[in-house]
């Protein structure tokens, strides 16, 4: 399992992290998703993040809050790390 699905997952399971780390650690993994279940030759959208939160984590994102997972998930391919 990656690192980010392995924080991803312990965010989601117990209550160490502080709040606003769980949901900024929860908004990355919707990203994630989102760009994974993205169609070919079509990026995430702010909407698509938002959707995947909510359906999969229960977690309702502002506009802010997913396009700052967006970006910190290209950040995070572009410089090759999980």
């Amino acid at each position: 399992m990656s690192g980010l699905w392995q924080r991803v997952l312990a965010a989601y399971t117990n209550d160490r992290h502080p709040q606003h780390d769980r949901e900024q650690l929860l908004a990355l993994g919707a990203a994630e998703l989102a760009h994974t279940r993205s169609p070919a030759g079509r990026t995430a959208t702010v909407e698509d993040v938002q959707r995947v939160a909510r359906g999969e984590f229960g977690l309702l994102l502002d506009e802010r809050q997913a396009r700052t997972a967006l970006a910190e998930r290209r950040t995070a391919f572009l410089q090759g790390e999980d």
